[in-house]
């Protein structure tokens, strides 16, 4: 006879033990933040070695304009020189010297145990929202009207909550708020008000950034422990394709270099509009954007990270617009992620990126084809992968929570 076992007053253990059982399926779940990816591979070997090769013959040959006078400065003291034309060039020993000695991998971390920190580096998966959309979809009426500082509260806080959602990048720009300072720092303060998962954000304002850095110290506890344990990275676009760095984003990108932080730039060339319309043409030009911004970053703190983020997106060209749910950007964002691991840099490249104006069947689709290629190319952080629609100039909140969705199945893949 079997013994009969005394019961307790508490059921199954009680509050205690419900949460250990959680904390064990949690350990045990088939898909998190980190899965390691890299299988799909688009490029040879030949393929990459050409696109290397030619992407140092544009930073040799024909440079990049516009850099600004500190850069320029900074720039030739390391090897680079300034053409007849004024154009930044770079040796090509001078860009492999940099590439050899820039970091391998970085962290952002969450300020909450129960959330993973991400980790850039390898073939690390990584699946984040961004896209500063200046729109919010309202689905009852389905019209789009401006976004405001709250809603992206509202999407910080519904992010918190999605499990298949790593990191809370900036999905709206608050068009309310007019003054560039007051903009900035508001959303830095949405950044650890609505979430504690790692954050990504962009400033308006080069000026701006230590005065948010201080704010980040005081939510850690100290002066100085942001740097040390980052859990934002910073965002901006230093190139405007073709070839041309933009004044206001290279000033964000030498500033944040300088403290020592998280560089996470987006260089976005429009294949068929600011780089040409032959794909590999496109993949070597923006290589060549991506790698004279590492060299700039790393001109200006050795070792400093920064995400090599090279972006080409696809016009249609029948009428000129962008066409973020393609097949073709979906090969070449894959394709930018292999390029990356080619380098060993950390890498980010978007997918996501519906033409849809709603979350309806074309959105799936073209969000799901695009984000499952991204992560099977091991891309470290998938951006824009959540919540967008209408070509990233809108947001959605029930896209958020559908997207999450999808990642999740894109991540068991």
């Amino acid at each position: 006879m079997v013994p009969i076992k005394q019961r307790s007053g508490r059921r199954g253990g009680g509050r205690e033990a419900r949460l250990a059982l959680r904390r064990e399926a949690a350990s045990k779940r088939p898909v998190f933040a980190g899965l390691l990816g890299g299988q799909y591979k688009p490029l040879a070997q030949r393929d990459l070695e050409k696109i290397h090769r030619a992407a140092l013959e544009i930073l040799h040959t024909i440079g990049i304009a516009d850099a600004t006078e500190e850069v320029v400065a900074v720039a030739t003291r390391a090897g680079a020189f300034v053409d007849d034309n004024g154009r930044l060039c770079f040796p090509p020993a001078l860009i492999e010297d940099i590439v050899a000695g820039a970091a391998r991998s970085y962290t952002i971390y969450s300020r909450n145990p129960k959330y993973a920190d991400v980790v850039v580096g390898g073939r690390h998966v990584n699946y984040a929202t961004s896209g500063e959309a200046v729109t919010m979809l309202d689905l009852k009426s389905r019209t789009f009207r401006p976004s405001t500082l709250q809603d992206l509260y509202n999407c910080g806080r519904l992010v918190d909550t999605l499990d298949n959602i790593h990191q809370f990048g900036q999905t709206v720009i608050p068009t309310d708020l007019h003054d560039l300072r007051v903009h900035d720092l508001n959303v830095a303060y949405v950044a650890v008000t609505a979430t504690e998962k790692p954050c990504e954000m962009t400033f308006q304002q080069a000026k701006n950034v230590r005065e948010a850095v201080a704010l980040f110290d005081r939510v850690l506890g100290g002066e100085g422990r942001f740097v040390k344990r980052p859990f934002v990275s910073f965002g901006g676009c230093p190139i405007v394709s073709p070839l041309k760095f933009g004044a206001d984003n290279l000033e964000l990108l030498v500033e944040t270099s300088k403290l020592g932080l998280v560089s996470d730039i987006a260089i976005a060339p429009q294949a068929g509009a600011t780089a040409p319309a032959a794909l590999a043409g496109t993949l070597a030009q923006v290589t060549a954007e991506g790698l004279a911004c590492l060299a700039i970053v790393n001109m200006i703190r050795p070792g400093c990270p920064m995400t090599f983020a090279i972006w080409p997106f696809v016009s249609d060209l029948r009428t000129g617009a962008f066409s973020g749910g393609s097949g073709e950007e979906a090969l070449m964002m894959a394709a930018c992620a292999q390029i990356g691991r080619f380098y060993d840099l950390p890498t980010s490249v978007a997918a996501s990126m519906s033409d849809s104006k709603l979350p309806d069947a074309q959105a799936g689709f073209e969000k799901g084809i695009t984000a499952v290629t991204a992560g099977l190319a091991g891309a470290n952080r998938i951006l824009e992968s959540a919540g967008m629609v209408g070509s990233l100039m809108g947001c959605s909140l029930e896209g958020l929570v559908i997207d999450n969705d999808m990642l999740g199945v894109a991540q068991r893949v």
